[in-house]
Protein backbone atom coordinates (compact mmCIF):
# COMPACT_ATOMS: atom_id res chain seq x y z
CA UNK A 1 0.00 0.00 0.00
CA UNK A 2 1.26 3.47 -0.94
CA UNK A 3 0.51 5.21 2.37
CA UNK A 4 0.99 2.43 4.90
CA UNK A 5 1.72 3.76 8.37
CA UNK A 6 1.17 7.38 7.38
CA UNK A 7 -0.89 9.86 9.41
CA UNK A 8 -2.95 12.20 7.24
CA UNK A 9 -5.12 15.17 8.17
CA UNK A 10 -7.86 16.29 5.79
CA UNK A 11 -9.82 19.50 6.26
CA UNK A 12 -13.25 19.72 4.67
CA UNK A 13 -13.42 15.96 5.25
CA UNK A 14 -17.22 15.94 5.17
CA UNK A 15 -17.29 17.35 1.64
CA UNK A 16 -17.48 15.39 -1.61
CA UNK A 17 -13.78 15.73 -2.37
CA UNK A 18 -12.47 15.56 1.20
CA UNK A 19 -14.41 12.41 2.05
CA UNK A 20 -13.30 10.71 -1.17
CA UNK A 21 -9.67 11.52 -0.42
CA UNK A 22 -10.15 10.12 3.08
CA UNK A 23 -11.48 6.87 1.63
CA UNK A 24 -8.60 6.63 -0.83
CA UNK A 25 -6.02 7.26 1.88
CA UNK A 26 -7.56 4.65 4.17
CA UNK A 27 -7.52 2.14 1.33
CA UNK A 28 -3.79 2.84 0.93
CA UNK A 29 -3.08 2.15 4.61
CA UNK A 30 -3.09 5.63 6.15
CA UNK A 31 -4.60 6.68 9.46
CA UNK A 32 -6.88 9.61 8.63
CA UNK A 33 -7.80 12.61 10.77
CA UNK A 34 -11.10 14.12 9.63
CA UNK A 35 -11.55 17.86 10.22
CA UNK A 36 -14.68 19.88 9.50
CA UNK A 37 -17.11 22.44 10.88
CA UNK A 38 -20.04 20.06 11.41
CA UNK A 39 -19.53 17.31 13.98
CA UNK A 40 -22.72 15.60 12.83
CA UNK A 41 -21.54 15.52 9.21
CA UNK A 42 -18.11 14.24 10.26
CA UNK A 43 -19.64 11.45 12.34
CA UNK A 44 -21.72 10.39 9.34
CA UNK A 45 -18.63 10.25 7.14
CA UNK A 46 -16.73 8.40 9.85
CA UNK A 47 -19.40 5.68 9.88
CA UNK A 48 -19.33 5.45 6.08
CA UNK A 49 -15.55 5.04 6.15
CA UNK A 50 -15.42 2.56 9.03
CA UNK A 51 -14.94 -0.42 6.75
CA UNK A 52 -11.89 1.18 5.11
CA UNK A 53 -9.74 1.86 8.16
CA UNK A 54 -9.08 3.98 11.24
CA UNK A 55 -10.26 7.57 11.47
CA UNK A 56 -10.42 10.19 14.19
CA UNK A 57 -12.43 13.40 13.90
CA UNK A 58 -12.00 16.97 15.06
CA UNK A 59 -14.66 19.64 14.79
CA UNK A 60 -12.98 22.88 13.75
CA UNK A 61 -13.50 25.98 11.63
CA UNK A 62 -10.34 26.35 9.54
CA UNK A 63 -10.63 30.14 9.59
CA UNK A 64 -10.54 30.20 13.41
CA UNK A 65 -6.99 30.46 14.83
CA UNK A 66 -8.26 29.14 18.16
CA UNK A 67 -9.88 26.07 16.60
CA UNK A 68 -6.82 25.25 14.53
CA UNK A 69 -4.40 25.74 17.41
CA UNK A 70 -6.48 23.43 19.60
CA UNK A 71 -6.74 20.80 16.84
CA UNK A 72 -3.04 20.65 16.09
CA UNK A 73 -2.09 20.72 19.77
CA UNK A 74 -4.28 17.67 20.28
CA UNK A 75 -2.69 15.93 17.29
CA UNK A 76 0.74 16.68 18.71
CA UNK A 77 -0.26 15.07 22.01
CA UNK A 78 -1.90 12.09 20.34
CA UNK A 79 0.49 11.26 17.48
CA UNK A 80 3.59 13.42 17.86
CA UNK A 81 3.87 13.89 14.12
CA UNK A 82 1.96 14.36 10.87
CA UNK A 83 2.90 12.94 7.46
CA UNK A 84 0.26 14.42 5.15
CA UNK A 85 -1.86 17.58 5.26
CA UNK A 86 -4.72 18.08 2.79
CA UNK A 87 -6.52 21.44 2.92
CA UNK A 88 -9.74 20.53 1.12
CA UNK A 89 -12.02 22.86 3.11
CA UNK A 90 -13.51 25.46 0.80
CA UNK A 91 -16.51 27.67 0.06
CA UNK A 92 -17.77 29.69 -2.91
CA UNK A 93 -18.37 32.66 -0.66
CA UNK A 94 -20.36 35.59 -2.01
CA UNK A 95 -21.81 34.97 -5.47
CA UNK A 96 -22.70 37.89 -7.72
CA UNK A 97 -21.12 40.78 -9.58
CA UNK A 98 -18.77 42.87 -7.48
CA UNK A 99 -21.40 45.61 -7.21
CA UNK A 100 -23.92 43.09 -5.85
CA UNK A 101 -21.55 41.70 -3.22
CA UNK A 102 -21.59 42.82 0.39
CA UNK A 103 -17.94 43.37 1.44
CA UNK A 104 -18.25 41.28 4.61
CA UNK A 105 -19.75 38.38 2.63
CA UNK A 106 -17.13 38.72 -0.11
CA UNK A 107 -14.50 38.21 2.58
CA UNK A 108 -15.83 34.74 3.52
CA UNK A 109 -14.06 32.87 0.72
CA UNK A 110 -10.80 34.65 1.52
CA UNK A 111 -11.08 33.67 5.18
CA UNK A 112 -11.90 30.00 4.55
CA UNK A 113 -10.05 29.22 1.32
CA UNK A 114 -6.92 31.33 1.80
CA UNK A 115 -6.59 32.25 5.48
CA UNK A 116 -7.81 28.79 6.52
CA UNK A 117 -5.25 27.14 4.27
CA UNK A 118 -2.51 29.32 5.71
CA UNK A 119 -3.51 28.58 9.30
CA UNK A 120 -3.50 24.83 8.73
CA UNK A 121 -0.20 24.78 6.84
CA UNK A 122 1.49 27.02 9.41
CA UNK A 123 0.24 24.88 12.30
CA UNK A 124 1.13 21.62 10.58
CA UNK A 125 4.74 22.48 9.73
CA UNK A 126 6.25 21.58 13.14
CA UNK A 127 4.52 18.20 12.99
CA UNK A 128 5.43 17.62 9.34
CA UNK A 129 9.09 18.29 10.13
CA UNK A 130 8.99 15.21 12.36
CA UNK A 131 7.95 13.08 9.39
CA UNK A 132 10.31 11.47 6.94
CA UNK A 133 9.11 13.50 3.99
CA UNK A 134 6.02 15.52 4.87
CA UNK A 135 3.49 16.24 2.14
CA UNK A 136 1.15 19.25 1.91
CA UNK A 137 -1.69 19.32 -0.62
CA UNK A 138 -3.67 22.53 -1.11
CA UNK A 139 -6.64 23.14 -3.38
CA UNK A 140 -6.87 25.59 -6.25
CA UNK A 141 -9.93 26.12 -8.45
CA UNK A 142 -11.82 28.53 -10.64
CA UNK A 143 -10.35 27.51 -13.98
CA UNK A 144 -7.50 29.28 -15.76
CA UNK A 145 -9.14 32.59 -16.65
CA UNK A 146 -11.60 35.16 -15.41
CA UNK A 147 -14.58 33.98 -13.37
CA UNK A 148 -17.27 36.67 -13.41
CA UNK A 149 -19.84 36.58 -10.59
CA UNK A 150 -17.36 34.61 -8.46
CA UNK A 151 -14.60 37.17 -7.84
CA UNK A 152 -14.35 36.26 -4.15
CA UNK A 153 -13.84 32.56 -4.88
CA UNK A 154 -11.50 33.17 -7.82
CA UNK A 155 -9.40 35.64 -5.85
CA UNK A 156 -9.04 33.27 -2.91
CA UNK A 157 -8.07 30.29 -5.05
CA UNK A 158 -5.64 32.30 -7.16
CA UNK A 159 -4.01 33.44 -3.94
CA UNK A 160 -3.74 29.81 -2.75
CA UNK A 161 -1.63 29.06 -5.81
CA UNK A 162 0.84 31.87 -5.12
CA UNK A 163 0.84 30.86 -1.46
CA UNK A 164 1.70 27.30 -2.45
CA UNK A 165 4.57 28.42 -4.67
CA UNK A 166 5.92 30.79 -2.02
CA UNK A 167 5.82 28.24 0.79
CA UNK A 168 7.49 25.69 -1.49
CA UNK A 169 10.36 28.13 -1.99
CA UNK A 170 10.60 28.69 1.78
CA UNK A 171 10.75 24.94 2.34
CA UNK A 172 13.41 24.31 -0.31
CA UNK A 173 16.08 22.08 1.13
CA UNK A 174 13.73 20.50 3.64
CA UNK A 175 11.98 17.15 3.28
CA UNK A 176 8.53 18.80 3.08
CA UNK A 177 6.83 19.39 -0.27
CA UNK A 178 3.68 21.37 -1.08
CA UNK A 179 1.58 21.18 -4.23
CA UNK A 180 -1.92 22.26 -5.27
CA UNK A 181 -4.70 20.28 -6.93
CA UNK A 182 -7.15 21.73 -9.42
CA UNK A 183 -10.00 19.21 -9.08
CA UNK A 184 -12.24 20.33 -11.94
CA UNK A 185 -15.98 20.96 -11.76
CA UNK A 186 -17.07 18.45 -9.11
CA UNK A 187 -20.76 18.02 -8.27
CA UNK A 188 -20.56 19.00 -4.62
CA UNK A 189 -22.17 21.33 -2.12
CA UNK A 190 -20.91 24.19 -4.28
CA UNK A 191 -23.63 23.37 -6.82
CA UNK A 192 -26.32 23.86 -4.19
CA UNK A 193 -24.76 27.18 -3.18
CA UNK A 194 -24.79 28.33 -6.78
CA UNK A 195 -28.42 27.38 -7.33
CA UNK A 196 -29.42 29.05 -4.08
CA UNK A 197 -27.78 32.28 -5.26
CA UNK A 198 -30.04 32.32 -8.32
CA UNK A 199 -29.47 33.06 -11.98
CA UNK A 200 -29.21 36.84 -11.57
CA UNK A 201 -26.29 36.61 -9.16
CA UNK A 202 -24.58 33.48 -10.50
CA UNK A 203 -24.93 34.39 -14.16
CA UNK A 204 -27.01 32.55 -16.73
CA UNK A 205 -24.27 30.20 -17.96
CA UNK A 206 -23.09 29.03 -14.55
CA UNK A 207 -26.63 28.73 -13.25
CA UNK A 208 -27.69 26.52 -16.17
CA UNK A 209 -24.54 24.42 -15.80
CA UNK A 210 -25.46 23.85 -12.14
CA UNK A 211 -29.00 22.84 -13.10
CA UNK A 212 -27.65 20.30 -15.59
CA UNK A 213 -25.25 18.95 -12.99
CA UNK A 214 -28.03 18.50 -10.48
CA UNK A 215 -30.05 16.65 -13.10
CA UNK A 216 -27.08 14.40 -13.87
CA UNK A 217 -26.76 15.83 -17.37
CA UNK A 218 -23.72 18.08 -16.96
CA UNK A 219 -20.01 17.56 -17.39
CA UNK A 220 -19.32 17.09 -13.70
CA UNK A 221 -15.97 15.61 -12.71
CA UNK A 222 -15.91 12.68 -10.31
CA UNK A 223 -14.28 13.49 -6.95
CA UNK A 224 -12.40 10.20 -7.39
CA UNK A 225 -10.10 11.96 -9.86
CA UNK A 226 -9.00 14.44 -7.19
CA UNK A 227 -8.61 11.56 -4.72
CA UNK A 228 -6.39 9.60 -7.10
CA UNK A 229 -4.20 12.65 -7.63
CA UNK A 230 -4.12 13.26 -3.88
CA UNK A 231 -2.78 9.73 -3.37
CA UNK A 232 -0.06 10.37 -5.94
CA UNK A 233 0.95 13.66 -4.30
CA UNK A 234 0.97 12.09 -0.83
CA UNK A 235 3.06 9.10 -1.86
CA UNK A 236 6.76 8.71 -2.57
CA UNK A 237 5.89 8.68 -6.29
CA UNK A 238 5.76 12.48 -6.18
CA UNK A 239 9.02 12.95 -4.26
CA UNK A 240 10.88 16.01 -5.49
CA UNK A 241 7.80 17.73 -6.92
CA UNK A 242 6.93 20.94 -5.08
CA UNK A 243 5.34 24.33 -5.70
CA UNK A 244 3.22 23.07 -8.58
CA UNK A 245 -0.49 23.11 -9.50
CA UNK A 246 -1.66 19.82 -10.99
CA UNK A 247 -5.00 19.30 -12.70
CA UNK A 248 -6.87 16.15 -11.73
CA UNK A 249 -8.61 16.24 -15.11
CA UNK A 250 -6.13 17.37 -17.74
CA UNK A 251 -2.61 16.57 -16.55
CA UNK A 252 -0.91 13.19 -17.04
CA UNK A 253 0.60 13.33 -13.58
CA UNK A 254 1.57 9.66 -13.66
CA UNK A 255 4.33 10.68 -16.08
CA UNK A 256 5.71 13.42 -13.81
CA UNK A 257 8.47 11.22 -12.26
CA UNK A 258 9.88 10.66 -15.75
CA UNK A 259 10.10 14.42 -16.37
CA UNK A 260 10.73 15.68 -12.84
CA UNK A 261 14.05 17.40 -13.55
CA UNK A 262 12.58 19.32 -16.50
CA UNK A 263 9.45 20.28 -14.57
CA UNK A 264 11.34 21.58 -11.54
CA UNK A 265 13.66 23.70 -13.73
CA UNK A 266 10.74 25.31 -15.56
CA UNK A 267 7.44 27.09 -14.96
CA UNK A 268 5.47 24.05 -16.11
CA UNK A 269 2.40 23.59 -13.85
CA UNK A 270 2.66 27.18 -12.59
CA UNK A 271 0.66 30.34 -13.17
CA UNK A 272 2.72 32.96 -14.99
CA UNK A 273 2.30 36.36 -16.62
CA UNK A 274 2.35 36.07 -20.42
CA UNK A 275 4.62 38.66 -22.02
CA UNK A 276 4.43 39.89 -25.66
CA UNK A 277 7.54 37.93 -26.66
CA UNK A 278 5.90 34.73 -25.38
CA UNK A 279 3.36 35.14 -28.18
CA UNK A 280 5.83 36.06 -30.89
CA UNK A 281 5.59 39.83 -30.66
CA UNK A 282 8.71 42.02 -30.75
CA UNK A 283 7.26 44.86 -28.69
Amino acid sequence: MKLAGKIALITGANGAIGSMIARAYLAEGSTVILVGRSKEALEKIQIELSSYGNTVLYQANVSSPQDIQATFSSIQDRYGRLDILVTAAGVYGEIGTLEQCAPECWLEAIMVNLFGTMLCVRSALPLLRKSNGGKIITFAGGGDGSLPHFSSYASSKGAVLRFTESVAAELAGSTITINAISPGLVNSGFVQDLLKAGEERAGKQKYQEAQRQLAGEGDAVSPEKAAELAVFLASKESNGLTGKNISAVWDHYEDIPSHLAEIMKSDVYNWRRIKPKDRGYDW
